[in-house]
């Protein structure tokens, strides 16, 4: 008679096995529609009923899965969203999506981690193979996941999968998206990896298998260290440019002409969103269980998270020049989202620099195309919540003592809000270039 995982790989090749996402968020939601799509059944777990009954009437709540696409897969039958985690018996794939945060003094928090492993654990069955996605350290895998699941007395290789399979979404990217970003896997045995890329090679274009779970986790830590690092590089330049009397944006436009040795980065007033600023302290945190200390990361980290304490020193800089106290001065700050483009607030920078303002005394405002509102959540320290988006009308420009650029989204007007606003400090460089005695960038 076949093992679990022999059974399980005839399953996915006739094309009739189920899959299994915990957690329905900006990860989770996007896998479920490509598995879908691929002609497998999902079954989508989540802790928020509305959540699940959003999904379960066809309402998408993640900006980069269209309502119409997940309504008519829900339509189908292929996707279903329950808050019921006794179901996970029935899916033979199951992927583990949930939030991994950092605590107070950046240390990893697994809770969501091992509360999903637990429900795994409570209904798990020969013929399973559970993949991890959360970016977490390395060892977390085969540390923290298997030894609770080989308590249930199946054995890992033969009767179960468990592999680590790191997320790679880059919010409201046009070009790379879930099905074609190379997906990385690696099992704690050959046979678990073998399981897993039975599913996923039917639902992404390319695979990329490696040697271990451990070297899985740590390729998703390293790729975004790499990023932080050289961003910190680039805000260091610009206060080095600033210091110089040079232009950042203008190093930086001709360094990347070199067609070798160079990869262009560019500063701006902090790193914001889930992966960037918090993924490199998993492996520091890990490191240091090892006594040995990253201090690149620790270096590069110190750097990016002063930056919002450097823009608001331009903005006071730049208000002194045009004979204005930052205490009384209203400032307009055009984008609270981390990046462009997106209406996500996670870890934005925006949130600091306004904190920052309103600390010195400066009257604030903001308009954001795609995020509304800025919410009391209980954890934002913004005087004043909720604050909403006010119309960016020459009005509005007008009445700014200074209009702080801090998010680049596309459609936005720059050139006229240079024309109409009194003063303006561009952190991204969406005027770089210009010469205009009301301009001020983060050099110069």
């Amino acid at each position: 008679m076949a093992d679990g995982l022999s059974q399980l790989v005839e399953r996915i090749q006739r094309g009739n096995a189920t899959v299994g996402i915990i957690g329905l968020g900006y990860v989770g939601l996007p896998l479920a529609v490509e598995c879908a799509r691929s002609g497998f059944k999902v079954l989508g777990f989540d802790i928020s009923e509305p959540v699940c009954n959003g999904i379960n009437a066809g309402k998408s709540h993640v900006e980069d899965v269209p309502t119409e696409q997940l309504a008519g897969y829900v339509k189908k039958g292929l996707i279903t969203a329950t808050t019921d985690f006794g179901r996970l018996k029935e899916a033979d794939v199951i992927s583990i999506c949930v939030p991994t945060p950092l605590n107070k003094i950046k240390d990893p928090d697994l809770s969501y981690v091992v509360s999903a492993a637990m429900s795994v654990k409570a209904t798990l069955r020969p013929g399973q193979v559970i993949i991890l996605e959360s970016t977490t350290y390395p060892g977390t895998t085969r540390e923290v996941l298997l030894p609770a699941f080989e308590e249930t007395g199946l054995k890992v290789g033969v009767d179960f999968g468990l592999c680590f399979s790191p997320e790679r979404v880059d919010p409201g990217n046009p070009t790379w998206q879930t099905r074609n970003t190379p997906k990385v896997i690696g099992g704690i045995t050959k046979r678990c990896n073998e399981a897993a890329l039975a599913l996923y090679s039917k639902v992404f274009d390319t695979m990329v298998p490696v040697e271990s779970p451990e070297a899985a986790e740590l390729v998703k830590v390293y790729e975004n260290t790499f990023r932080m690092i050289n961003i910190a590089l680039a805000n260091e330049l610009a206060q080095a440019c600033d210091r110089l009397g040079l232009d950042v944006w203008g190093v930086i436009d001709a360094a990347g002409t070199k067609p070798f040795g160079f990869m262009k980065f560019t500063p701006g007033p902090g790193l914001g969103g889930h992966c960037i600023p918090l993924d490199p302290h998993y492996l520091s945190w890990k490191m240091r269980t090892l006594q040995y200390k990253t201090r690149m990361i620790e270096l590069a980290s110190e750097i990016n998270a002063e930056m919002p304490v450097y823009v608001v020193r331009k903005a006071s800089d730049a208000l002194n020049e045009h004979c204005k106290a930052m205490k009384g001065s209203k400032v307009l700050v055009l984008g609270v989202a981390y990046k462009k483009n997106i209406s996500d607030l996670r870890e934005s920078p925006a949130l600091d620099i306004i904190k920052l303002l309103q600390e010195k005394g400066a009257k604030v405002s903001f308009h954001d195309p795609h995020c509304p509102e800025i919410k009391d959540d209980g954890h934002t320290p913004i005087q004043g919540l909720p604050m909403h988006s006010v119309p960016l009308t020459d009005d509005a420009l007008k009445a700014a003592d200074l209009v702080l650029v801090v998010t680049d989204h596309s459609g936005l007007d720059y050139e006229r809000v240079l024309k109409v606003a009194p003063l303006v400090l561009d952190t991204r460089g969406v005027l770089k270039g210009r010469e205009d005695p009301k301009l001020v960038g983060l050099s110069r």
